[in-house]
């Protein structure tokens, strides 16, 4: 259906009055940067409606009625005054039913309404058409907790800028949806992401990386306010997992919203929720922390720290304490992992080729592990130990190269805990992900001192045991584990 108008923009008179006399109104200015923006991302000048004479206590002319039919889109510019208008909600609801007879009010996943929220306004004093809606938040609060209305002059740290950028991107988006013949039938989403809501100070970073998500063709969760109300949370939270192959999930320095008839926030809530959901499913997450958190409420302590020692976090995420640009990287090898092309390796003599192997230990077990490298590199392995460094970021890609690149991989399970080694099997099992090209030889584990009851109750197949006796390091113990990578390497001819 062709349609006279790109969009409308609905707002309350009052809202276009200047603060200072002689300067351009917000709406007026909104307007003017929507114009711009959405023509840069469509490369054609949007056909804006907006009638700059209209008063709140306007009757609803029988002109405006004939007209919304020919409206592709409707922007809301929320406010208090909106909501007590009887004109403003009238045009609201009447492009909604009018919506719904040409063409439906949602285009594949794209709501034909944009929920812009000038000053804020209670969830249930907005219209219900509405309320559902994530929107477009056009205010902070400030340390004093008051709401603070962002516009084009608060360019410092270019929140409204970054705004307005979705808010145009999302109408073009939906614009070309419309244009295009084929719009009952939408190009298939990449994927589903649950894309946990956060507390104040990461909301930023957050919208970046949905921003850059959805450009890239992934459908992200939760698509709707989550209520404030426990039962009702629990209840969204899970049915919005339940379509999600992948949760994440950034945790900062505070503890966030608690809601009512809950006992935790709702940052603690929806990774709870995405831990107890991800066994048995194809859910898996991902935690990010930010590097360096120095935490002063005990509620957010307890929190990191369960995010640490937690079994069942470490069982279905990965906890990841790296720089933002790192972690988006790393959501996208997750997301889609390079291809694995996996070639047995040449049947080549020992004594003509050295077998890289990586002893991989606790940063506190090097000095331990010595004598277990000496005697490895004497038998002609190129032993290849972990990089240990203040920069998260180079360390976990030279971990990451040495997964990918090393022919028999031994782990050394001494200080680090049971938690610390379930972690590096896991990363273990995931190395074909990072691009490995032929089949480890062998994987071993060597279990040294202290000992534990843990360490002695220890059982797995997924690698050779090796159990240091209580003298201290015994080169035969190793005869097994080497003969196993001597049979693998026979028979790779």
């Amino acid at each position: 259906m062709s349609f006279e108008h790109d969009f409308l923009i609905s707002y309350a008179h009052i809202d276009n009055e200047p603060l200072i006399a002689g300067e351009p109104g917000w709406i007026s200015e909104l307007h003017r940067l929507l114009e711009i923006r959405v023509a840069q991302v469509r490369g054609q000048k949007p056909k804006i409606w907006r009638d700059p004479k209209l008063q709140g206590n306007d009757i609803f002319a029988d002109t405006i009625l004939e007209r919304l039919p020919r409206i592709a889109a409707l922007v809301s510019v929320l406010s208090p005054r909106y909501v007590q208008s009887e004109w403003c909600n009238r045009e609201l609801k009447e492009f909604y039913r009018i919506a719904e007879r040409t063409g439906g009010a949602r285009i594949g996943d794209k709501a034909r309404i944009f929920k812009v929220v000038k000053t804020p306004v209670s969830l249930e004093r907005l219209p219900e058409e509405v309320q559902p809606m994530l929107g477009y938040d056009f205010f902070v609060y400030d340390e004093a907790g008051r709401p603070r209305e962002l516009s084009q002059d608060y360019g410092k740290e270019r929140t409204f800028l970054t705004k307005l950028d979705d808010l145009a991107f999302d109408i073009a988006q939906l614009l070309d949806l419309m244009d295009d013949a084929a719009a009952a039938a939408p190009p298939a989403s990449k994927g589903t992401l649950f894309l946990a809501e956060t507390s104040f100070e990461l909301r930023e970073e957050r919208e970046a990386i949905k921003r850059d998500l959805v450009r890239n063709g992934y459908e992200i969760l939760p698509d709707r306010a989550l209520p404030l109300v426990g039962p009702e949370l629990d209840a969204i939270v899970r049915e919005q997992l339940e379509r999600s192959t992948v949760s994440i999930h950034l945790v900062g320095v505070n503890y966030g919203i608690v809601p009512d008839g809950a006992k935790v926030s709702i940052v603690e809530r929806q990774q709870a929720l995405a831990s107890e959901a991800a066994p048995g499913s194809e859910l898996s997450s991902i935690i990010w922390l930010r590097p360096g958190l120095q935490i002063e409420d005990e509620r957010q302590r307890s929190f990191v720290n369960s995010l640490h020692t937690s079994p069942l976090v470490h069982a279905t995420a990965e906890l990841l304490e790296v720089p933002m640009e790192e972690l988006k990287a790393f959501i996208y090898r997750k997301l889609a992992p390079p291809e694995t092309v996996v070639v047995k390796a040449a049947a080549v003599p020992v004594e003509q080729e050295h077998a890289r192997l990586y002893l991989l230990c606790d940063q506190q077990d090097l000095t331990a592990a010595q004598a277990l490298e000496d005697h490895l590199f004497s038998e002609g392995f190129e032993v290849v130990l972990p990089f240990f460094d203040e920069d998260e970021t180079q360390a976990r890609l030279e971990h990451e190269e040495n997964l990918r690149s090393s022919d028999v991989i031994l782990l050394y399970y001494g200080a680090g805990d049971e938690l610390w080694l379930r972690r590096k099997l896991r990363e273990l099992q995931k190395s074909a992900a990072l691009g490995r090209e032929r089949p480890l030889l062998a994987r071993g584990i060597y279990v040294g001192a202290p000992v534990t009851s843990q360490k002695e109750r220890f059982r797995t197949h997924e690698a050779v045991l090796i159990h240091e006796p209580a003298g201290g390091f015994d080169p035969s113990l190793l005869a097994p584990f080497l003969a196993a990578i001597a049979k693998a390497r026979e028979s790779a001819s």
